[in-house]
């Protein structure tokens, strides 16, 4: 029990820290923007020019760090095993498949925001790019990395376990809340997050997955995200050379399957 309480920790604490130095670096943006609010409007002529957010990457890495070391380490293996005893083993219910809608409730928020007057960092041609951007690094990710490591659910329904998809879905919708929103309140990304930790939740309540399969997805949808953030600009001055775009086709990737999507700014 000690070990389960401190591997929920070290997860909680991930996520906190997430958000905290998020707002530490949105605080001191804030400030450059008081100064000269027209050079720090949102505009990728100069968000092009960031670097890979190498320290942003480091909390999402420590958490697929985590993730990959349960499908090795006996010790964490035990801890997967006691998560799945107090969780489900021990007090079997009925499962639900509320988790299938609520990974991609976060992302949902954004447009419903914007809806109603509420703008976000984007418009809604930037801002559905790089949600789709995220979702094709993060789908392709995932859908890899359950067909290399073969891990078997808990359930024993299949060899897909590792990482949790839908946690992954979930933190990448998260994620891209709290970049949207994170100049407007922070409140939106914490909920955001609330949201998709009650995600990872599920998928252990359902016993589908791991500890570590949840913690791993967490990983990776935060990273899909803002690496999405970061490589977007870059890819629109490269390629579109600041054209105006009215239709844009992307490809799109999610569990195995791939599509075509298409925006179009009437």
């Amino acid at each position: 029990m000690y070990r389960i309480k401190l591997s929920l920790l070290f997860c909680i604490s991930i996520v906190t820290v997430q958000l905290l130095e998020a707002q530490k670096l949105d605080s001191s943006k804030t400030f450059m923007h008081t100064i000269d609010s027209t050079h720090l409007k949102t505009d990728w002529n100069y968000t092009h020019q960031n670097k890979f957010p190498i320290k942003q990457l480091i909390l999402p890495g420590a958490m697929i760090a985590y993730g990959f070391t349960t499908l090795g380490n006996e010790e964490l293996q035990e801890v997967n095993a006691e998560v799945k005893d107090e969780v489900y083993a021990e007090k079997p219910h009925t499962t639900t498949n509320i988790d299938n809608y609520l990974q991609f409730v976060p992302a949902a928020a954004v447009y419903a925001l914007n809806a109603v007057g509420i703008k976000g960092k984007n418009n809604f041609r930037d801002r559905t790019m790089i949600y789709t951007m995220s979702n094709i690094i993060m789908g392709t990710t995932v859908y890899t990395l359950k067909k290399t490591t073969h891990q078997i659910r808990p359930d024993g329904s299949s060899y897909t376990s590792f990482p949790s998809g839908h946690t992954a879905e979930a933190f990448a919708s998260a994620e891209f809340l709290f970049q949207e929103y994170k100049d407007v309140s922070i409140w939106y990304g914490i909920a955001g997050y609330a949201v998709a930790a009650t995600t990872g939740y599920l998928r252990l309540y359902n016993n589908k997955h791991w500890l570590g399969d949840v913690v791993a997805g967490a990983g990776i949808g935060i990273a899909s995200t803002k690496v999405s953030y970061w490589l977007y600009p870059k890819l629109k001055r490269l390629i579109f050379k600041d054209k105006a775009m009215h239709t844009i086709v992307m490809p799109t990737y999610r569990d195995g399957s791939f599509g075509v999507g298409m925006v179009h700014q009437f």
